[in-house]
């Protein structure tokens, strides 16, 4: 059953498995304590300190292993906010980070700070100007990913990382998804990852901060990791993270071409099999292993559940997939559509035959979906058309507020409206987008006793 989902979680590497195993005999002691036992661990432990900073392009004292990538994250924006409290308490991240970014950005907002979101243009990369634009002199922190972990785009670290210094003001970047692809452009103060991305065991984050950069530590003291990671290190766990993050870097130049090939191949002809699609994501400065495309008229579960079936695991960021029914804040930030989202990403090793079995597959999913939704092949016009409907999607949820504005668009002469009632949040997303997709006019949101009520205007 081919596996589509490596930026949730890549495949445990080989290297990490047989790393692994050969330190579970010798990694197991106290790596703090002087006899030969604990001498053996804490050479195993400075040996995948210094492989793993190779890799990230630091000084193996400037790194510390956490317990989780999202760890790395918590524990980089707290400790640089605190260390740098008397600049001030601005916070500045893009509108498409990871939850993990966000969550400690609407915790430290909770705590009396302040964050500015920079917005991203519709393939997701944050514009320099306006990044650069949203730095105060009380500024204490900046974060931007190096590259999207929904849609692929590579942020411009390297340019933003530029007006960061000038501004004396330290950046993270969060490197969950690009660092087994290869180094991360420089300027950075702080760099946090996650060993499950690359094929490493979970449990296993990483944290840079440069020398110079002011840290404090939030919470408890520890001696270990520098006081940045509480608690015993899991020494066999960080062997295999270190020793598969080489391995696939070792690779990475020739496999990343191999894996662009086959996600261009998704990329072009997705929309050529499969009618209504929108590709999303830069179609240049992306990772070579991640494509994402939304289909109108498809629920996002239902053709996650049919995919599965079919033999193939990919990942959404649907509001249909969601617990809270809201669209993905990567998707609802770049404007585009959210319903029937597919997100593949290919781990590697990915035979094309996989890719091409799964082309096939996919057009007779989407319409074998679409058709149980009662999604429209196209709008037909009644025979008397009216000036304006009203259509009572209230209680229903993605994509049928969009289905049953596609059913009547054609009902309404050029120029009238047709006004959706919904009560979903994903309307406000989707209904825009299917505007955009085909051609009509959005007028825009007005208040409704119940839910909200969207205004499109046909044009053709």
């Amino acid at each position: 059953m081919p596996y589509f989902d490596a930026a949730s979680a890549a495949p445990l590497h080989p290297v990490a498995r047989q790393a692994l195993l050969a330190a579970l005999d010798e990694g197991w002691a106290d790596p703090a304590r002087l006899y030969r036992e604990g001498r053996r661990a804490r050479l195993l432990l400075d040996a995948a300190r210094e492989a793993a900073a190779e890799a990230v392009g630091c000084r193996p004292d400037e790194l510390s292993f956490t317990s989780s990538g999202t760890r790395a994250v918590h524990s980089g924006i707290s400790g640089a906010l605190a260390g740098r409290r008397r600049v001030g308490r601005h916070l500045v991240v893009s509108a498409v980070e990871h939850s993990s970014v966000l969550h400690s950005a609407a915790d430290h907002e909770s705590r009396g700070g302040s964050v500015t979101e920079v917005p991203v243009d519709r393939s997701g990369a944050v514009g320099p100007a306006a990044y650069g634009a949203a730095l105060r002199e009380d500024t204490a922190l900046a974060c931007l990913q190096s590259a999207n972990h929904e849609v692929g785009t590579e942020q411009p670290v390297a340019e933003v990382a530029g007006l960061c210094r000038e501004a004396g003001v330290p950046l993270l970047v969060d490197a969950a998804q690009s660092l087994g692809q290869g180094p991360v452009p420089g300027g950075w103060s702080l760099l946090a990852a996650s060993a499950h991305k690359w094929g490493g065991p979970a449990g296993v984050g990483l944290l840079a901060v440069r020398k110079g950069v002011r840290f404090a530590v939030r919470g408890p003291a520890d001696e270990r990791e520098s006081g940045r990671a509480a608690g015993f290190e899991n020494i066999p766990a960080i062997v295999a993270a270190a020793a598969s993050l080489r391995a696939v870097r070792a690779e990475a130049a020739a496999e990343s071409v191999r894996l662009r090939a086959l996600v261009e191949r998704i990329r072009s002809r997705v929309p050529a099999l499969v009618p209504d699609v929108e590709v999303v994501g830069d179609p240049v400065r992306r990772l070579p292993h991640l494509v994402t495309f939304s289909c109108l008229y498809v629920d996002g579960e239902t053709l996650l559940h049919e995919l599965d079936r079919a033999g193939f695991s990919v990942s959404s960021g649907s509001s249909c997939t969601s617990s809270t029914l809201t669209p993905s804040h990567v998707l609802k930030a770049m404007g585009v559509l959210s319903e029937g989202n597919v997100r593949v990403s290919l781990p590697a090793g990915t035979a094309e035959e996989d890719v091409d079995r799964f082309l096939d597959v996919l057009p007779a999913v989407v319409a074998g979906v679409r058709e149980k939704l009662g999604a429209p092949a196209a709008a037909v016009p009644s025979p008397a058309p009216a000036a304006s409907l009203v259509v009572d999607a209230l209680g229903r949820r993605c994509p049928i507020p969009v289905i049953e504005l596609a059913k009547v668009i054609g009902g309404v002469p050029v120029g009238g409206t047709v006004t959706v009632l919904s009560d979903d949040e994903a309307a406000r997303l989707d209904i825009p987008a299917w505007c955009a997709m085909r051609e009509q006019e959005y007028v825009g949101e007005e208040p409704a006793d119940r839910g909200s009520a969207y205004v499109v205007r046909r044009l053709s």
